[in-house]
Parts: structure tokens; C-alpha cells; sequence
């Protein structure tokens, strides 16, 4: 049964990572609605090229506009590069992306060098390529393949294998280290990413890790408040059932009853 929504923001990506743009929105507007979407059939978004994002944005939009939402957050920094043009021309409510925080990186870089941190479909398209083009000639700006530590939280390792997803994180910043020694800014350009914080921060104590949800909550035209209701609902594959995902969910303290559904 879908409760009384008022307007809710829909937030969505394949999994738990768009949870954390759930709950920024809920600290800064608690009566704020909300319908949380987890599209575990299409996981992973990071593996899909642009036309596969495409049609799976489609169908998620058009599933999203039944709650009359007051926005709609892709809280995925693959399609929101890639393909967020084309969605935005599908529905008439406003569709918000998430995006690599690379001006907010430059100005806190002390070396000019920062690196943005994304899945493999991302950091590999001929759009990032276009959307890093335009800071060259003020800072040195580089994208690595971070989806080996993206899955890490997907699977839940981050919560039950502390020292195998250290071990990839570690990994990951000596490979960006050694590309790049001057880099002291990364963008954690995912949003699972941010899940990962504390590991990334004591495989390099001496960098800056930003955030990309940050600037999208504090863009959005919220809209009126409701009853501060939290609907969650998700697909599953398998592999990816429901029953798991909430189970990941609670070991993070979010304690959410999951509506199935199919798209």
C-alpha cells in the first residue's frame, strides 16, 4: 500500500548509494516525503553504456512521475553525465543530477592536481572527457576507475569485510598516487563512494575527500513539506533480493520496510 505522499522528492540509483542523498534531505527538511528507489534489476548503472543508461532512465522516470514527485534525483554520477539531457526531456518535473565536484576540488587544492573518483562507464565516456575539458587550463584534472571499491558497498563488504575493502581502497589511492603524486583533492564522484570515507581517508590521512551530494541537496526547489514519510521501494535480481538489501541497510542503522516492485 503507497502511503499519502505530499510531493515527494524520488531519489533513485541501483542500490544503497542513493541512500545518502536520502539522508541529507531528511536532516535538512524532516517533513519533507521522499520515495526511495532502488533499481537492484538494473544494477549496475557504472557497467551500462549510454544507451543502455538511457532506456533504464526512461522507464525509472516515468515509474518515479506516478508519486507526482516535486523533484526527481538521480543520485548516479554515471547517467547524470552521460544521459541526464535526454532525461530531462522525458517529464515535466525537475531532474536533478549528480555531479563531480571538480570547481569545488580545484579551489581547495593546494597543487592544482585533484582527482575525480567514478564507476568505469564514467571515468571511460567521451563526456566526462568534455565536462574535465573545460578546467585544463587551470588545473590538472584526472579520472579513475573506482568501481572495484563501488562494489565493495553494493555487496556489503564494507560492512561485514572490513579489511578486503581496505585492502582495494589502499589499491586504489596507491594507483592514484603513483599516476599522480601531487594530487591531494578526490572527488568521491559515486554516490557509494561516501560510504567508503573513513577508508579512504586513512589511506591517505593528508588528502581533502569531497562530496557530491552536498551541492545537490542544497540546489534543489524542495517544495512543500509533507509528513516526513520515507517510501522505499526497490526491483531485485537475483543476487540482489530485497530481503539483503534491507538487511544492508539496517547494519547501517536506516531500518526501512521495502516495497517490491517491477519495472
Amino acid at each position: 500500500m503507497t502511503p499519502d505522499l505530499i510531493a515527494p522528492v524520488a531519489v533513485f540509483d541501483a542500490g544503497i548509494g542513493s541512500y545518502s542523498i536520502v539522508a541529507k534531505i531528511r536532516e535538512k527538511w524532516p517533513q519533507k516525503d521522499i520515495v526511495y528507489f532502488a533499481d537492484r534489476a538494473s544494477f549496475p548503472y557504472g557497467r551500462k553504456n549510454a544507451a543502455e543508461l538511457a532506456e533504464v532512465m526512461a522507464r525509472t522516470v516515468t515509474f518515479l512521475d506516478g508519486f507526482a514527485p516535486s523533484n526527481i534525483v538521480i543520485a548516479s554520477n554515471a547517467p547524470s553525465i552521460m544521459v541526464l539531457d535526454e532525461v530531462v526531456k522525458l517529464t515535466d518535473t525537475p531532474v536533478s543530477g549528480v555531479l563531480p565536484p571538480v570547481k569545488q576540488a580545484i579551489a581547495a587544492s593546494k597543487t592544482g592536481h585533484v582527482a575525480v573518483m567514478g564507476v568505469a562507464s564514467l571515468i571511460e565516456s567521451p563526456m566526462f572527457a568534455d565536462f574535465i575539458a573545460p578546467f585544463a587550463s587551470s588545473a590538472t584534472v584526472r579520472g579513475f576507475n573506482a568501481s572495484g571499491a563501488i562494489d565493495h558497498v553494493e555487496n556489503g563488504d564494507f560492512l561485514f569485510e572490513a579489511d578486503k575493502t581496505a585492502a582495494t581502497v589502499q589499491g586504489l589511492v596507491d594507483e592514484i598516487r603513483a599516476a599522480d603524486p601531487a594530487i591531494d583533492v578526490m572527488t568521491l564522484s559515486s554516490t557509494h563512494l561516501p560510504w567508503l570515507r573513513t577508508y579512504f581517508e586513512k589511506a591517505a590521512p593528508d588528502c581533502l575527500f569531497l562530496d557530491p551530494a552536498d551541492a545537490v541537496v542544497e540546489a534543489l526547489d524542495i517544495g512543500p513539506m509533507g509528513n516526513g514519510i520515507t517510501h522505499a521501494v526497490a526491483t531485485e535480481a537475483p543476487g540482489f533480493e530485497i530481503a539483503e538489501f534491507e538487511k544492508m541497510l539496517a547494519q547501517i542503522g536506516v531500518q526501512l520496510t521495502i516495497t517490491k516492485v517491477s519495472l
